[in-house]
């Protein structure tokens, strides 16, 4: 049955087969081969292993079992172990392909027997490349073996590349059984790259083996702090809470002040946290300061870029968002960004109704009223006698009405920020040009009618 089960590929089945035959002989030296070849059908080497010397135990002149051992200690890097089986292949009169195999893999454990002591060598010698060109040929043979994948780790990490011996320890973690050291390398590789959810999975698997580990108790204390203070600081962000999330940001920069890579995602963090709650003048420095180190950082280009349009800078803004586009130029953002940027560039070069008013972007409502207010008065026409001044004043407070009704409104102004000038014939498609108001049309207008207690009225002539 357990043959059946094999051949069906229901190894599970197979094995509870095999397990029930060997409890009922327990000497049966074909049984224990078989459930050794479900346990590599299964990925269990070390299981297989135990029954294939079972075998050679009880039937000494087996050949495929001995041969199958001496490759799978060979995978393990056991070369001595794997050598003699090869020998004793070679030594018990075998058919001629398994002659073959084991002449073979003899060779082949010789060699790596060979390269591993080069490698041994090149490492203690400091010649940390040249150890890992040895120890990638090697384990191409020894996939199975953690000592080598541990040094060859040890090796990256000395080369000052850690992430690259990540995946050979986390190998390592799962040939060597409690192997807390590896989970305690990778969690702290991740958290000196600044994967710091990474790393706290990781110090976990730890603990889990051994939750009196000193290191990695003290690790997992450290970054399960700095992650709760990154998780909170970027819910506020969601919530569009800025200022608490840059007070939490700055918390995570004195709670992990050694790893500069948490205090340049905390300023990239407080970056975008300033440009998004329009202080444009502090955003533009600090991007700028994580530009130094991270130029092509797409992230805080955008940001300082949003920044820069908030300032008024829309050639620096359209700088910013063409550099973004260089290394992500599928981003939406990046694209409706850039488009916003050049329109804006195009209307500063015409009439920008913000200037007009002597105002900022974000300027509220009030503040519009309050700075046309008192510009009406200054160029009202009948403050002015000599006719060519009178002719400029008439422009100019037509220009400040114009932009008194543009920006008061909600639409209007809403089209105004997008690039769009609501009362310039280019923009609006149809009908006549409603910017070009003489001065006639706002005869008997009403400068300060904002709905405010005071109220003046002009008389005109």
């Amino acid at each position: 049955m357990g043959k059946k089960l094999l051949a069906a590929g229901q190894l599970a089945d197979a094995l509870s087969h095999f397990h029930a035959a060997i409890e009922g002989d327990s000497d049966n030296y074909i049984a224990y081969y078989r459930r050794a070849t479900v346990y590599l059908a299964m990925g269990k080497s070390k299981a297989a292993i135990r029954d294939l010397s079972k075998v050679v135990e009880l039937k000494q002149d087996f050949t495929s079992a001995r041969l199958q051992r001496g490759n799978l200690l060979l995978k393990q890097g056991k070369f001595d172990e794997a050598e003699e089986d090869f020998k004793k292949v070679l030594q018990s009169n075998p058919s001629e392909k398994e002659e073959a195999e084991a002449q073979s893999q003899l060779m082949k454990s010789n060699e790596m027997h060979h390269l591993h002591s080069q490698a041994q060598s090149a490492f203690l010698r400091e010649e940390y490349y040249a150890a890992i060109g040895l120890l990638d040929e090697i384990l191409d043979v020894c996939v199975w073996d953690a000592q080598l994948r541990e040094l060859r780790a040890e090796c990256y990490i000395k080369e000052g590349e850690p992430g690259k011996a990540i995946s050979d320890l986390k190998a390592a973690a799962k040939l060597k059984s409690d192997n807390t050291e590896a989970f305690y390398k990778i969690s702290t590789i991740y958290y000196q790259l600044g994967d710091h959810e990474l790393s706290l999975s990781e110090v976990r698997e730890c603990l889990k083996l051994d939750q009196d580990h000193k290191e990695c108790f003290s690790h997992y204390k450290q970054v399960k702090k700095l992650n709760k203070q990154i998780v909170s600081a970027e819910e506020l962000i969601q919530e569009g809470r800025y200022e608490d999330a840059i007070d939490k940001y700055k918390t995570v920069m004195k709670t992990e002040a050694k790893v500069s890579v948490y205090t340049t995602r905390a300023k990239e963090r407080i970056c975008h946290c300033l440009s998004k709650s329009q202080q444009s003048a502090e955003a533009i420095k600090l991007c700028s300061e994580v530009l130094q180190l991270e130029p092509d950082n797409v992230n805080i280009l955008k940001d300082r870029a949003e920044a820069y349009l908030l300032e008024e800078q829309y050639e620096e803004a359209i700088q910013d968002y063409e550099t973004a586009k260089e290394h992500s130029d599928n981003d939406q953002q990046i694209l409706e960004g850039l488009e916003k940027a050049q329109r804006l560039l195009k209307q500063s070069q015409k009439r920008d109704y913000y200037k007009i008013l002597g105002v900022k972007r974000n300027a509220r409502k009030q503040e519009i009223v309050k700075a046309y207010r008192k510009l009406a008065m200054q160029w009202h026409p009948d403050n002015f006698q000599d006719e060519e001044e009178k002719k400029k004043a008439e422009k100019k407070f037509i220009d400040i009405a114009a932009a008194k009704e543009v920006l008061t409104d909600p639409e209007m102004r809403r089209k105004f920020d997008a690039g769009e000038d609501p009362l310039d014939a280019e923009s609006q498609q149809g009908g006549g040009n409603p910017f070009h108001r003489s001065w006639n049309t706002w005869q008997g207008f009403d400068p300060f009618s904002s709905g405010g207690p005071f109220k003046f009225k002009f008389h005109f002539n």
